[in-house]
């Protein structure tokens, strides 16, 4: 875990992986980035909530944010973790473990925590998972986010990717071969928006409820900022990934844009 001692700076092995991810994009797709963050935020600390479309995600933000200046901590799987050797890599560019269903999950909190408190820029995806809604609209989330934010004090940016689900199935890597040769071939746009930055203080920190209604907040503003990007595929994405369930169990009802 982090120790709030010095200010945290991203290593160079992973300003270079973000370069070299937006080489990969401008082979496999065009990416087209829009929205900004405000500049006195693009050191930290500060939060990232992203939704979760692909196994590709993390690649498409990578790049997205090296456009912006940005090198965010992510947080990821625990499986990611124990690879042997992209585990010592993601530990080596200073991302952050979640050991999601196990009692070491608490853990993650108090490391994001701590790389907020240092200075850092920490990526979340607060669904938790890949979408599994038909329409690919963010699902309600988990309230780890709004949770960390309301702790932190740190301001949150909602960031809306479109796109991704045509390069990489969802059950990667089964399937990696046809989707890359498909992207290849065809290079599909693949959109970001960086949003306003969303401000959740008014509620109260640990007030009963107060979690979730930040979190609603959170996929709100993603859904908002989603929605120009996919302004021919309101309802359905046109790309259906046959291999990807759907679950409507966790569909989030979003009030209307203001």
């Amino acid at each position: 875990m982090d120790t709030p001692t010095a200010p945290w700076r991203p290593p160079l092995f992973w300003r270079a992986v973000q370069v070299f991810a937006r080489l990969l994009l401008a082979l496999l797709a065009r990416l087209e980035v829009s929205g900004d963050v405000p500049e006195h935020l693009r050191r930290g600390p500060l939060f990232l909530a992203a939704n979760h479309i692909s196994p590709f995600d993390p690649a498409v933000l990578a790049a997205a944010c090296e456009t912006r200046g940005i090198a965010p901590r992510i947080m990821a799987t625990g499986g990611l973790f124990r690879a042997p050797v992209v585990g010592s890599l993601m530990r080596h560019a200073g991302h952050l473990r979640v050991d999601r269903g196990t009692a070491a999950v608490h853990r993650a909190f108090d490391d994001a925590a701590a790389a907020v408190a240092r200075g850092s820029v920490v990526l979340v995806y607060p669904e938790g998972r890949i979408g599994l809604d038909p329409g690919l609209w963010p699902e309600r989330g988990k309230t780890g986010a709004a949770r960390l934010a309301l702790a932190c004090g740190a301001p949150i940016v909602p960031v809306a990717q479109w796109g991704s689900h045509e390069v990489l199935p969802y059950q990667a890597p089964k399937g990696v071969l046809r989707g890359v040769a498909r992207s290849l071939l065809r290079r599909p746009v693949i959109r970001v928006r960086f949003g306003e930055p969303l401000d959740v203080h008014d509620l109260a920190h640990g007030a009963p409820g107060a979690a979730r209604r930040g979190t609603d907040r959170i996929i709100d503003a993603i859904t908002d900022a989603l929605v120009p990007l996919r302004p021919d595929e309101p309802d359905r994405p046109r790309h259906v990934d046959p291999g990807r369930p759907v679950d409507t169990s966790r569909a989030h009802r979003r009030r209307p844009a203001a």
